[in-house]
This record gives structure tokens, sequence and C-alpha cells, in this order.
């Protein structure tokens, strides 16, 4: 992802590119979308998404994913604010605890990326 001038990557739901199958990507789109993937291409942090989506409320807090994930707390903030700066989770303080929740336009703004149809339009 970009960095941006505060040091962090761009956020998934600023990326803007034509769906990959589309046509070829810019460098800077494909660079854009490579690293969102690559946020996700970790495992853990696949199974936190599925934790947190599945969860009746939709949201969790660090201490509700350690025991499911079998790691340590700083482990999953870790994984938990990677996921958050790249702009998959939002976050919301409440006393001592912060709860996450994902994005919805994160998972739109890949499933376009990805989305197979130019390719089947075009067949």
């Amino acid at each position: 992802m970009a960095i941006v001038e505060s040091g962090m990557p761009t956020p998934i739901s600023e990326l803007c590119c034509s769906p990959v199958l589309a046509g070829p990507l810019t460098p800077e789109a494909a660079d854009d979308l490579a690293a969102a993937l690559k946020v996700v291409a970790d495992a853990t942090r696949l199974r936190i998404l599925g934790l947190i989506r599945t969860r009746p409320e939709g949201e969790a807090c660090t201490c509700d994913l350690t025991e499911p994930l079998g790691l340590t707390q700083p482990t999953v903030t870790h994984h938990l604010k990677v996921l958050y700066e790249a702009g998959f989770l939002e976050r919301d303080r409440r006393g001592r605890q912060t709860y996450y929740r994902i994005a919805p336009e994160s998972m739109s703004v890949l499933c376009q990326a990805l989305d197979p149809a130019p390719l089947l339009q075009s067949a």
C-alpha cells in the first residue's frame, strides 16, 4: 500500500483500481492491491476476521480472541493493529477495552478488485 505522509499505509477503503481481470493495472494500483492482499494473506489475520465476523455481536476485543487463536495478547493486538491500519477493521474504545469489527467496505474493495465478471463478459 502506498505510504501516506503519516507513515501509515493507504487504507483499503481508499484504494481505487479496476478489477485485476479487466485489464492491466498501473504500477501504483498493483502495489496498493498487493499490499492489501499481503495483509489478509496471513493465516492468523484470516482467522481473526472469521472470528470477529461470526460473533453474535459482530465485534470482539483482544480478550475474546486470545484463547480461540491460542496466541498471547501482544501477538493478537499486533495483528489487530495491522488489520486496523490497513482499513480492514474499525475499532471502538469502551473503558479499558477496544472492540473491533470488520469494515464492510474493505471486503467490497477486495471483491471488486478480484471480480471475475470482466473475464466472463469477454468470453
